[in-house]
């Protein structure tokens, strides 16, 4: 049985851990990133599709790429931050399950039904890029999500081929706590409440 994490180490992850949008100049190290993509790839999908693919900009020429698809409440804080990352989703992500999934021929599951294929990629790339912030978090690193962008503009300028497409975007780097924002609650668990967790007796 797992013991569970620190006090200290729930609190880095969660509890204090902020969404930033601004972060100091030190840069993140290449050996960072891979550790963080060594991490966060252990994460559980469904069937281990893994659709999820990563496109980490470092350089301000590649972020320049992604401004004309920014809203312009991201467009500053994007251009500045060390690491943005690309989120995007293999539609014919498929192919890969006879090496990636051995319990059985799950192939055809989605090479057949478009339908299932679309959501399946959607939902797991996004839970492969909440993977993405928690490790990026272990490691000491601020994340900033968002999903203030024109996905189309994204998809031509970096998926060319139209096979993947955008999700969301995280900004990644060592964050800098006066560009927060005041902080608002959390919802509670409530019986039979409007907010998003609803215990049943």
């Amino acid at each position: 049985m797992n013991a569970p994490l620190s006090l200290a180490a729930q609190e880095q992850i969660f509890q204090a851990a902020r969404t930033f949008n601004r972060y100091t100049e030190q840069s993140i190290s290449d050996a960072t990133l891979h550790e963080l993509y060594e991490l966060m790839k252990w994460g559980p999908t469904a069937m281990n599709s893994q659709p999820g693919r990563f496109i980490f900009l470092r350089s301000a020429e590649a972020r320049q790429r992604l401004a004309p698809a920014l809203s312009p409440g991201n467009l500053e804080k994007t251009l500045a931050a060390p690491v943005t990352v690309i989120v995007a989703q293999d539609t014919q992500f498929y192919e890969h399950l006879p090496t990636q999934f051995s319990a059985y021929d799950a192939r055809p599951v989605f090479e057949n039904n478009a339908d299932a294929a679309r959501a399946t990629a959607m939902r797991n790339s996004s839970l492969q890029g909440a993977y993405l912030i928690v490790a990026a978090r272990m490691l000491g690193l601020g994340a900033g999500p968002m999903s203030g962008f024109d996905a189309a503009k994204v998809d031509a300028e970096f998926f060319p081929d139209g096979r993947c497409r955008a999700n969301f975007l995280v900004n990644l780097g060592y964050g800098d706590p006066a560009g927060n924002y005041p902080r608002g609650p959390p919802p509670g668990l409530r019986h039979r409440g409007a907010n998003p967790l609803i215990a049943r007796p």
